[in-house]
């Protein structure tokens, strides 16, 4: 399973949002069925961030989203802030893993 958080974020903002991830609370790496994570910067045709997450199952992920680590974690991002969101905008998707290919496979 595969979540993106499409995040709209004007282009002079990014550097931030990338410190801020680069800060997060790291919650999400203790969540069973957490596979992995990656911040994709935009860089042609494509203004929005995406954070790309992969799941055991959406059961999973929807434990992770219910749980009082995601909670700590975005209540963390929001402390260190101190200021207004640097997101203004944004769309969870989904998608199931049809194909999955790995170096050397």
């Amino acid at each position: 399973m595969v979540k993106i958080n499409a995040i709209e974020v004007a282009p002079e903002r990014g550097p931030e949002l990338e410190e801020r991830f680069a800060k997060r609370a790291s919650e999400v790496e203790k969540m069973p069925g957490f596979e992995g994570f990656e911040l994709l910067r935009p860089v042609s045709g494509e203004t929005r961030y995406f954070v790309y997450t992969r799941w055991e199952s959406e059961e999973h992920f929807q434990a992770w989203v219910k749980s009082e680590a995601f909670t700590r974690g975005h209540a963390q991002a929001a402390k260190d802030r101190g200021e207004k969101p640097v997101a203004h905008g944004s769309a969870v998707l989904a998608f199931e893993v049809v194909e999955r290919v790995g170096a050397g496979s």
